[in-house]
């Protein structure tokens, strides 16, 4: 009983990885749709999230089998239960990738407002910090976790550096530049709020490990 508990731990880490991956494909198809305003990619992006979306239900019911039909204790429940937190965590960044995507839809059709820096940049920190707080739940690393939490700061960079360029040197100096850089604008914000669910993964994760809250007591991250 104790082995088939063990086996099924562990199919629940590789949905969890599979679920990672195709978030983790979907922010970085939605940033290169957006930057080539490819009209087929943003749809490619839009039409996959049915994937997550399914998978998402599987794991959640697979979650609540294993509480219902082992009863897990401490350990093992936390890690349930983290599952759970991050199950939801990694569907609402598939959502969030195809809000990006929509935003290139939105800006197919028109000449690009400026050569993209700062938002495949910021694309790539939401990816990495995605990555880390999936391996960190694999490994139970919680120092890789931790990593992720501070990591948070860029992201917040990077999205205020991108508001302000395409706010006040774009909207505010000509307001009919407003239907191709608020697109931009949006864009940026659901990528910060892509790292954002990585670091309530993260926080989930330290928890899980090390049964510490740091969740609104970044001291504990010391």
């Amino acid at each position: 009983m104790l082995r088939h508990f063990d086996e099924e731990l562990q199919q629940l880490k590789n949905d969890i990885l599979k679920m990672g991956a195709l978030a983790q494909e979907a922010i970085i198809n939605s940033v290169d749709a957006l930057k080539n305003r490819d009209k087929a990619a943003a749809k490619k992006v839009i039409d996959s999230d049915i994937e997550m979306d399914k998978l998402e239900l599987a794991i959640d019911d697979k979650c609540l089998d294993l509480i219902a039909l082992h009863q897990p204790m401490a350990k093992d429940l936390r890690f349930i239960a983290t599952a759970i937190k991050m199950n939801a965590e990694l569907e609402r960044i598939g959502d969030l990738a195809v809000d990006v995507a929509q935003r290139a839809l939105a800006i197919s059709d028109k000449p690009l407002l400026k050569p993209l820096v700062d938002i495949p940049i910021l694309a790539e920190v939401a990816k990495r910090m995605v990555a880390g707080a999936i391996e960190s739940f694999i490994k139970g690393d919680t120092e890789l976790a931790k990593k992720v939490v501070l990591s948070d700061p860029e992201a917040d960079t990077l999205k205020r550096s991108v508001e302000k360029e395409l706010i006040y040197d774009y909207m505010m100096k000509d307001g009919s530049t407003a239907d191709r850089a608020v697109p931009l604008l949006l864009a940026a914000r659901h990528l910060e709020r892509v790292c954002d669910h990585a670091v309530s993964m993260a926080e989930n994760i330290i928890y899980m490990v090390d049964a510490k809250v740091v969740r609104h007591h970044p001291e504990e991250l010391k």
